[in-house]
């Protein structure tokens, strides 16, 4: 006999496996299902570190929920005995009228947030990484740092375990379907069914829900590590993590952190959208030389040796605001998607938010931002 899950969750990255958790803390009995291993890097949740700021120039709106998520990343490494989350403060840095200063600005006074106006040559005398155009001005945050994103999979997958929750990794989902107020999910070892399915499947999430097709989009991106000249300047406790819009684009980096090397990357990289299934995942030459240039221009200390090199996705939307709502034919189903460029800090919140949605039908939490409906589907 088939057995009957109060909850099927697909995908066990960043977003499933803090989702996993929460239902399986709840007592409801959970099946996780993820094509690759776990964790793994074929997504968007690889590459050791992630950011987390309080700061948030894309929507003031979405501090109360980075507010929740700190407690709840502070409640899950208490759980599993292992420190995931570094403070290393953050900086936002562009020219005074552009929307990334003002808009982080602006959450930090609408909220009541600890923030420092610094000019560009404050930065560099109190963080001498930094070399930040004349022009330039920074917010900068004393609660920002950076999460070991991959740890926290581990963590969020082995707390589900422990609460109970059936995890199978290497099996790929193949197909869905309503069957009466559930559904059936077939896969490429077997069937299950369930009262309730969640679609967390990243960058596939468009594979999963035809309503997302040209809504949730994968992009390529290239993140680069360079052995500093200086490595003492790009450490945690001197190298807050940062964003910085500059004339070549927006870029974003964090310190040294478990391999050599400081983390950067631009926004958007190269424009190339892929299908996750197809993609180029290996670093080219342009890749190095778009991300070489940008740091010697503002981060010339941390100019060595090329350490690493790594692919991943960002599933961006329209709007570049996260898309987390129901099936608009199937309300058995949920899905969270468009996180990536700055969603992972938000997993173990948004953990919270798809289990609420799945178990109780709704939410408390402000994620009147993110309905499907928004884009008149």
């Amino acid at each position: 006999m088939t057995h009957q899950y109060d909850d099927i969750v697909i995908g066990v990255g960043g977003m499933g496996s803090a989702t996993t958790y929460r239902l399986a803390k709840r007592g409801r009995d959970v099946l996780g299902l993820e094509r690759y291993d776990v964790p793994h890097a074929m997504g968007s949740s690889h590459g050791i570190s992630r950011i987390i700021r309080l700061a948030y120039y894309e929507d003031p709106s979405y501090v109360p929920l980075v507010r929740r998520a700190y407690e709840l990343w502070e409640e899950l490494q208490e759980r599993q005995g292992e420190r995931l989350l570094h403070q290393t403060g953050s900086i936002d840095a562009a020219p005074e009228d552009d929307p990334l200063f003002r808009g982080s600005l602006r959450s930090c006074e609408e909220y009541d947030i600890d923030h420092e106006v610094l000019t560009s040559r404050e930065v560099t005398d109190r963080f001498p990484g930094y070399r930040l155009p004349d022009d330039h001005m920074a917010l900068y945050q004393p609660d920002g740092g950076y999460l070991l994103s991959e740890r926290a999979i581990v963590a969020h997958t082995m707390q589900a375990q422990a609460e109970g929750a059936r995890i199978q990794a290497r099996e790929r989902v193949t197909d869905w379907e309503p069957e009466g107020d559930g559904v059936r999910v077939t896969t490429d070892r077997g069937e299950y069914t369930a009262d309730n399915l969640v679609v967390a499947s990243g960058a596939w999430a468009y594979k999963h829900i035809d309503a997302l097709d040209g809504l949730a989009v994968p992009q390529r991106q290239v993140l680069a590590w360079l052995q500093p000249q200086s490595p003492e300047k790009f450490r945690p406790e001197r190298f807050p993590v940062w964003n910085l819009q500059v004339e070549e684009g927006r870029f974003y980096g964090l310190p040294i952190a478990r391999v050599p090397g400081f983390k950067f990357g631009r926004y958007t990289h190269r424009g190339e959208d892929v299908d996750p299934d197809a993609m180029n995942r290996e670093p080219e030459p342009e890749d190095e030389r778009l991300l070489r240039e940008f740091a010697e221009r503002y981060f010339p200390e941390g100019t060595g040796p090329t350490m690493r090199l790594a692919t991943c996705m960002f599933t961006n939307s329209p709007d570049d605001h996260f898309i987390i709502d129901r099936h608009p034919e199937h309300p058995q189903v949920v899905f969270g998607t468009g996180f990536s460029g700055h969603g992972y800090k938000f997993a173990s919140v948004i953990g919270e938010v798809l289990a609420d949605l799945a178990s109780e039908g709704r939410t408390d939490h402000p994620i009147d931002l993110f309905g499907l409906d928004r884009f008149d589907v």
